[in-house]
């Protein structure tokens, strides 16, 4: 497998051979290190970061800070993956020189391939002086995290007419723009297969079917690692919590029982050095 990192034009082309992306969400350098090895095309440093991994009620708490320190650790744990980092709340919605700023920082700090930001025709201006920067950049349309209290809780978006119609809108402005992809997220498979077939950049579902140019999702839902109820469009491909605990379970057995730390695992000194020490 190449040392060379994936670039825009390859995802493009992707679409263009109808070989579908894979994305998937890392925090840290173990997890970026074990996905790109895996062959993961696209690692999202997403701002599910902040209930995921930081333990917040929401998306909204996670700081620039400190997705910058995360993303840190992803581009170093990855070689041949597209790093995309998720532009936090209040760090684009202002005006389009302060999204700029901030997603050069983040570009300049991490060492990313990316930027990702939420919503559409409303961030148009955002979208184009960042691009026009140079900064390759992610859109993301249907249920947007940041915005879910406006949106009435995290439901599927795009259902009726005039919702649909606009989502479709939005996609077009954004790829306009200069977006070179798009996640869709919470939408019906149909409006994202026909947001799909009218795009010329990728598009990437989250619950958006399988007609979409590719799929993410979080790690921790894809490896199983919490319990409790998991939404709809989430498939778990493995049981490493499990395998966790039971790992726990029998490091702390063998601590207890003292059959941990064995003598393999051990040091010793010459004799004489120990008998000038207790003499």
């Amino acid at each position: 497998m190449s040392a060379t990192r994936l670039a825009t034009l390859d995802l493009r082309e992707m679409k263009r051979k109808k070989e579908k992306i894979t994305m998937i969400t890392a925090y840290d350098y173990p997890t970026a290190e074990l996905v790109d090895e895996a062959g993961v095309e696209t690692i999202l440093v997403g701002d599910s970061l902040g209930m995921v991994v930081l333990g917040y009620a929401d998306t909204l708490s996670v700081t620039l800070d400190e997705m910058i320190h995360h993303g840190k650790a992803v581009v170093r744990g990855s070689k041949r993956a597209f790093v995309i980092m998720d532009m936090p709340f209040l760090t684009y919605q202002v005006n389009s020189e302060e999204a700029l700023r901030n997603a050069g920082r983040v570009i300049q700090q991490t060492g990313a391939q990316g930027v990702k930001l939420e919503g559409g025709i409303e961030i148009a201006e955002a979208v184009r002086k960042i691009t026009q920067a140079g900064i390759p950049l992610v859109g993301h349309l249907g249920l947007t995290p940041q915005s879910a209290g406006q949106l009435g809780g995290f439901k599927v978006q795009g259902r009726d007419v005039q919702a649909a119609r606009k989502m479709i809108e939005d996609a077009l402005v954004l790829e306009e723009a200069g977006a070179f992809m798009l996640v869709l997220e919470c939408v019906p498979w149909q409006l994202a297969q026909v947001i799909t077939q009218k795009l010329s950049i990728p598009v990437i579902g989250i619950g958006a079917g399988k007609y979409c140019d590719g799929q993410v999702l979080v790690y921790h839902d894809v490896m199983g690692l919490y319990t409790g109820k998991r939404p709809k469009f989430v498939q778990q491909f493995a049981d490493a919590r499990r395998e966790m605990l039971r790992g726990v379970n029998s490091y702390l057995e063998a601590v207890r029982k003292v059959a941990f730390p064995g003598e393999e695992h051990t040091f010793t000194m010459p004799a004489e050095v120990l008998a000038q020490i207790t003499s």
